[in-house]
């Protein structure tokens, strides 16, 4: 089939063997990532009922991507991409299995899931940046931009597919044959990465004994950067105040909406629906002009829509506003990394998208972890109100500020060293 004249850049790379086998296959495993986490949230909250511990299990998951994302691409470029995901993949393979197996037994307790969710996030922590990075490997220089386009799209894709399938399975047969099915689709990427022939990869002799050096330089690049510390503070304040409320999905499907698996899988796929529309127009868009007025604007939106939600008793009504929160803040995200790897001298950009990692996927668990804690004084309708509410205060600073940053983040003249 001639994906190209279909497809035109997205066909390039589609056309290219290695990289079609690898978007199918790693396709299907972030699918079974998404029911494997849809089945430990629900989990989570069938042990404990407890908008606290569905914090403390989020902040588990995600956080260690903070602490080990630099960590892993040191080791990676060292031992090899590829070396690494082998690794990390069969290590997912055997948490997934003993959930299946604690759950067949009856043993599963909140503190052996929240271990098993630890493990979990240090794999997805070291496997995460190879994963990302061998694209780079698999493609041809003129279907890079393409294919890292897909992979966005593909992934907010399989957050629709993945909790429907997960919420759909829990509804008919037990959890330990739910982690099965993720497991399976685990163990097809780990055999077919065996296939996998990355051009180019070359391991370096040793990791820098600079390291901390180098982290220190890149946080003061940015500091000093004016554009780039406003967008630090736009993903700090969502992280905080606005993405949180995702990892609530549980409590507030069995708790406002009073429906089980179904209603989670149903909140999750909304959001994703919403970002993978998100990613596509992006794609399609395909321009840097602008982007500082749609990261603030975007921020705003999705804090209105986001109030709205919590304003929602019927889960049919919420999944609209859902839709659009997943939009939004897909827009205000991808735009900040655009931005981000735009306005950066090209020494510095490995470091600065470092810091959108540390902020993009770190503070939400910091954020889940005391959004929890209030919910279970406040309640969770009026604590996810109340952080929107907190976003659009931020927001008129943001506003203001961000069309000051226009052309310290939009314009190709400004890749200094600030240090």
């Amino acid at each position: 089939m001639n994906f190209e004249f279909l497809l035109g850049g997205i066909g390039r790379a589609v056309s290219n063997p290695q990289y079609r086998l690898f978007w199918i296959s790693n396709g299907l495993s972030t699918t079974g990532r998404w029911i494997y986490r849809t089945a430990v949230a629900w989990l989570t909250w069938e042990l404990t009922k407890s908008t606290f511990w569905l914090g403390v299990i989020a902040f588990a998951d995600v956080f260690p991507m903070v602490a080990l994302s630099i960590f892993s691409g040191a080791v990676s470029d060292r031992v090899g991409l590829l070396r690494v995901m082998k690794v990390m993949q069969l290590w997912l393979i055997l948490v997934s299995i003993c959930f299946s197996v604690l759950i067949f037994a009856g043993i599963l307790s909140i503190e052996l899931l929240l271990i098993l969710t630890i493990l979990h996030g240090f794999i997805e922590a070291m496997a995460t940046p190879p994963r990302i990075s061998i694209v780079k490997f698999l493609v041809k220089k003129d279907e890079l931009s393409a294919a890292v386009a897909l992979n966005s799209a593909t992934f907010n894709a399989c957050r629709v597919v993945g909790p429907a399938v997960g919420g759909g399975l829990l509804l008919f047969v037990e959890a330990d044959l739910v982690f099965a099915v993720a497991t399976l689709t685990f163990i097809q990427f780990y055999l077919i990465m065996f296939y996998l022939k990355p051009q180019g990869e070359a391991s370096k002799p040793h990791v820098s004994q600079k390291l901390i050096r180098d982290m220190w330089d890149g946080i003061l690049y940015a500091w000093n950067h004016p554009g780039l510390r406003f967008l630090m503070f736009v993903l700090a304040a969502t992280g905080l105040l606005i993405r949180p409320f995702m990892e609530m999905a549980p409590g507030y499907a069995a708790m406002v909406f009073e429906r089980g698996p179904d209603g989670l899988a149903m909140i999750l796929s909304s959001i994703g629906a919403g970002a993978l529309f998100a990613s596509l127009w992006l794609a399609h868009r395909g321009r840097t002009e602008g982007l500082t007025r749609l990261v603030s604007s975007s921020f705003a939106l999705t804090s209105i829509l986001l109030i709205g939600f919590t304003l929602c008793s019927q889960i049919a009504l919420a999944m609209a506003f859902l839709a659009g929160i997943g939009f939004f803040m897909m827009v205000s995200g991808v735009s900040a990394q655009t931005l981000i790897q735009n306005a950066t001298s090209s020494e510095m950009q490995t470091r600065a998208v470092s810091l959108f990692v540390l902020f993009n996927w770190g503070m939400p668990a910091v954020g889940a972890l005391i959004m929890g804690w209030i919910a279970t004084f406040f309640g969770l309708q009026f604590t996810i109100a109340l952080g929107a509410g907190l976003g659009l205060v931020f927001w008129m600073w943001s506003k203001k500020e961000g069309r000051r940053q226009v052309a310290s983040l939009e314009s190709d003249n400004n890749k200094k060293d600030l240090f």
